[in-house]
């Protein structure tokens, strides 16, 4: 009897405890692997894993964090913020709505729109966050490939949807690939599936951009009644470590979003580290340039080793190592270089310092002499 009991809970997910009988928790979460971080870098390496802007921050930000009190609760609304926001993009308070990242507003929307029978469908590979995200709201995921230059299938994708579909997600520039989705693409796009359906549109590094192709969610604000873009200050603007990212679009969606959100999660001194950077926008865009151009020297290096990675409007770039993804990290992490190994599609390496650029590029030499079957089957 015990043997079947044992067995009827692990089905049901309820864990053995040495203590007392065990908790019963949801079987698809815990099959669901935790988010993971890129690796620390040892202090002879480069951490090149986690996108992260590789600039001090602007001595504004650092004198505004100072300036914040951590006795008192933040401003839920984070209104002066949101205000700010709104006038940015010519849209009303409520049509702003301010997370901690926009990782945590996704949550929050896909937890609004979709629960146990509904459908979350993405491109794959993107985010490695979407499929946990879906997970936790109860939902099913639907991954439509990337197309073979490693962008958006975005036709396969509106073919995708269904009456259980109710949110699509965009990335652009896609995370990991780098790759944009074009103006004319995600206007076919809309204009192929149901207003009913929610949109996301996810902007995160929509400020290292440099094709001029590429769709801007800021443009087609009040155009679309199901379309909500997302960015945050964690990368261009260098506040990874504060966790503040924001929504724009409807307000009836974004009053739902707020509904799921865990109350006061955006600090102050994060508060006024965003508003410290909006102030100074034009000595951060300069340094976006800087690394925009470092990635365009990679990348040309890349090129010439025989590399066939995607052209990136990220700042970072996509290897796609296949099935070699792992040995291809080592090789990385031999010549100082902690990157983001996603196996078994391949591995992502951020802009750095600039001194980091010398050491990516004589890693890629390595792997490509010592795989070389691996960039003739993904040329």
């Amino acid at each position: 009897m015990r043997n079947c009991t044992s067995s009827r809970n692990r089905l049901e997910g309820v864990t053995d405890s040495p203590t007392g009988p065990g908790v019963r928790l949801r079987p698809e979460i815990l099959a669901t692997a935790p988010y993971r971080q890129g690796k620390p870098a040892p202090s002879d390496s480069f951490k090149l894993s986690s996108n992260e802007n590789p600039f001090d921050p602007i001595p504004a930000v650092v004198e505004a964090i100072a300036a914040a009190s951590v006795n008192r609760y933040p401003d839920a609304a984070a209104l002066a913020l949101s205000e700010r926001l709104a006038a940015r993009f010519g849209v009303g308070h409520g049509e702003v709505h301010v997370g901690s990242g926009s990782v945590s507003i996704l949550a929050q929307l896909i937890q609004a729109a979709a629960g146990p029978g509904d459908e979350v469908l993405y491109s794959w590979r993107s985010f490695e966050a979407y499929p946990g995200l879906v997970t936790v709201a109860g939902a099913s995921s639907v991954r439509v490939p990337n197309l073979p230059d490693h962008r958006h299938d975005l036709a396969s994708m509106a073919a995708a949807v269904t009456d259980q579909t109710r949110v699509a997600i965009v990335c652009t520039p896609n995370n990991p690939t780098g790759t944009i989705v074009t103006a004319d693409e995600f206007a076919a796009f809309m204009n192929a599936v149901p207003n009913n359906l929610l949109v996301l549109l996810d902007e995160a590094y929509v400020e290292f951009v440099t094709d001029l192709d590429a769709v801007n969610g800021s443009t087609l604000l009040g155009r679309y009644p199901n379309l909500v873009i997302l960015r945050t200050f964690s990368k261009a603007f260098g506040l990874a470590g504060l966790r503040v990212g924001y929504a724009v679009g409807p307000e009836q969606i974004l009053n739902a979003a707020r509904a799921t959100a865990i109350p006061l999660s955006v600090t102050e001194p994060a508060q006024r580290a965003a508003l410290a950077a909006l102030d100074h926008e034009a000595e951060i865009l300069e340094r976006v340039d800087i690394i925009a151009r470092r990635r365009e020297e990679i990348f040309e290096g890349l090129r010439a080793q025989g590399w066939p990675v995607p052209r990136s409007d990220a700042n970072f770039l996509w290897f796609p190592t296949g099935s070699d993804t792992a040995s291809a990290n080592d090789i990385f992490l031999a010549h100082g270089v902690v990157a983001r190994a996603l196996p078994p599609e391949g591995i992502r390496v951020s802009v750095g310092e600039a001194e980091s650029v010398d050491r990516v590029l004589a890693a890629a030499a390595e792997i490509a002499e010592s795989f070389p079957e691996t960039l003739a089957h993904h040329s």
